[in-house]
Parts: structure tokens; sequence; C-alpha cells
């Protein structure tokens, strides 16, 4: 084991990428030490997911929008960070400007992916082999290692529970879950090609409703309108026991009430990544249409992959260029069933 280091590291731009950046942090607490300090700075809506990362000692948010270059803004904050005297930087996204801060703040060794012209602003510049390395998490752990090193295992990505903050959710939205229980992620923010039909889900909800099962309908502000159309959809004696959380919950309350159900089923999106961190034992099937699998998986050992494989996918539009959007409408309600009661 090497001697503890202080580590920038530039964070991911989405929820699912963010949780799968947690192996990342671990293996560099498992090769520098416990002590190893390790600062992400990210947007202000991943504080969330990160506070929820034992190794991660502190997030510094960034302080302008998604998409804006900020390259003022962003040459001060790395000259406000000099003083931290951070050993090494690891920049997860391949924009150009993902580097800028880390190079103002005249971090020695300033490590990630050739991207967007970053000579210069990376003196660590590594080339990817896409063939070589498929996986989002293991493009991130390979940044931890020297070139040519050998690759070590990633290990599924882990969230922790705050067991006060589950409990004050759980009485602020009068929700019980004692019995069987399972939640569904209807939305995806990339676009509509990577979501489940709402008749779909509010089928399958039906059967569960039918069979005892309390469902949680989860998601963001954007996702409320799928979850009315699931909910309307179901009839009025069996609603009572299905919930819709979409909208209502903030990002770190959505996580502790996803270490609930006993089951999830989810498009493929940072809820799908969230559930399988949270709870890697827990049974999760992970829906895939547009999106590839090979990327950026589910880690968990007890998910489980449900796709068609057509021709057409995964064509990673986010809508879908031909309009039938088979890739979905052909994954039926009985096949997610047929996981969840073999």
């Amino acid at each position: 084991m090497m001697g503890p280091r202080r580590i920038l590291i530039v964070g991911a731009a989405w929820v699912g990428d963010m949780v799968m950046s947690q192996p990342l942090f671990s293996y560099l607490h498992q090769v520098y030490g416990a002590t190893t300090r390790i600062d992400v700075l990210a947007p202000a809506w991943s504080r969330p997911v990160l506070t929820r990362m034992v190794e991660v000692n502190r997030v510094l948010e960034l302080p302008w929008g998604h998409g804006r270059l900020g390259l003022g803004q962003r040459w001060q904050l790395g000259r406000s960070l000099r003083p931290e005297g951070y050993d090494q930087a690891i920049v997860l996204p391949n924009s150009w400007k993902s580097a800028w801060v880390p190079w103002a703040a005249a971090i020695p060794q300033r490590t990630g992916w050739r991207g967007e012209w970053r000579y210069g602003l990376l003196n660590d510049l590594r080339m990817l082999d896409a063939q070589v390395l498929p996986r989002m998490v293991d493009r991130f752990m390979a940044l931890a290692v020297p070139r040519r090193a050998a690759l070590p295992e990633a290990q599924p990505p882990r969230l922790q529970v705050d067991a006060a903050l589950l409990q004050q959710t759980l009485l602020e939205l009068n929700l019980d879950h004692q019995g069987p229980l399972i939640a569904l992620c209807p939305g995806a923010e990339f676009g509509s090609s990577k979501q489940w039909p709402a008749r779909h889900f509010s089928n399958l909800a039906q059967q569960l409703l039918q069979q005892g099962y309390q469902v949680w309908i989860m998601g963001s502000a954007a996702d409320a309108g799928i979850a009315q159309m699931i909910m309307e959809a179901i009839p009025d004696h069996l609603r009572a026991k299905c919930h819709s959380l979409a909208g209502k919950t903030r990002l770190d309350q959505a996580i502790d009430l996803l270490s609930c159900p006993d089951v999830v089923v989810s498009n493929d999106s940072g809820l799908m990544h969230i559930a399988a961190a949270i709870r890697p034992d827990r049974l999760l099937l992970a829906l895939y249409g547009s999106t590839s699998p090979v990327f950026t998986p589910p880690l968990a050992p007890a998910a489980h992959i449900l796709r068609r494989e057509l021709s057409c996918s995964p064509c990673f539009k986010r809508e879908c260029p031909l309009g039938h959007h088979a890739c979905m409408e052909e994954l039926m309600p009985h096949d997610v069933m047929a996981w969840i009661h073999p």
C-alpha cells in the first residue's frame, strides 16, 4: 500500500455515471490507505449521491449550470483550490472544460482520457481502447492505475442508507413498507426511447397489486406525467395500495426509499443504478431498449437485464428513429412477471 494522497475527482454529469464512480473511490482508498482524501468537484444535484459514499471527504459544488463554459469562473475556482495541495486530479468527463479547473489549480498530476483537445490541460493523458474497456466502470477504474498496468476488478457500487432520514421520509409521505413491496421506475432522463410504455408498467402494477403487493412509483418531477398515466389505468379498488412518489421526493429521500422494496423494476436510468447500489442483493429487473447493457449495466449480483434482441437496437437515440419503439413495446409485462414469480 502506498502512502495517503489528496485527490480531486472531477465528477460525472449524470446520476448513473456518478454512482458508477464509487468503485473508483473505493479502489483509491485500497491503494493509498483509508486516510487518503478524496474531494469530488461535481454539480450541486450530485451531493445526495456523493454523501452516501463513505470514501468521499468533501463535495465541491460547481457554481454554474450544465453546459455552461464559464472559463473565467473555472479559472477562479481552480486558483482557489491551489492551497489544498492536491497530489492528483482524475477527470472523469471527456470534455475540454472539465479539465480546466485541475489545470488552473496547478495540480501536478492531471489524469484523464484523451477528449476534446485536452493536451496541456491534462499531463497524464490516456488513450482509450473501447474494445478493451467496454464498460464505463472499468474506464473509470483504469484512470487509477499506471499505464498498461493490470486493471483491478471493479466491485459493485455501494451507497449508504441514512436510517434516520428514511424513517422521517416514511412518516412525511405516510408510507408503510411492511409486506411485499415493489418499486417501479418508469422515467429516463435521456429520452423516451429508454422508457418502457406506461401501459406495460400499469399492467404489471395491476398484476402485482392483485397478488398482494404494495407498489411505489418512483421518479423525479419530470416523471410525474408517466406516473400519473400508470396510476389512472389502475382500477379504483386496487389504487389504494399503489403510491405515486414521482416529483414528491428529493434525491436523498429517493435513495433511502429505494432500500425498502423487495423488487425494483426500472428503465435504464439513474434510479436503476441507485437501486442496484443501495441493495445489491435485492432483485432488480433492468429494462433495456435503445441503450446497451454492455456500457453501463447494473453491477449488483441480483440484477437481471431484460431486453429484446432486435436488429435496430441499441440505436442510442433519444427517440425511436423508426417510430415503432419495438425494443420496448415487445418487452411484455409477462416477461417481467416471469422473473418475479418464476
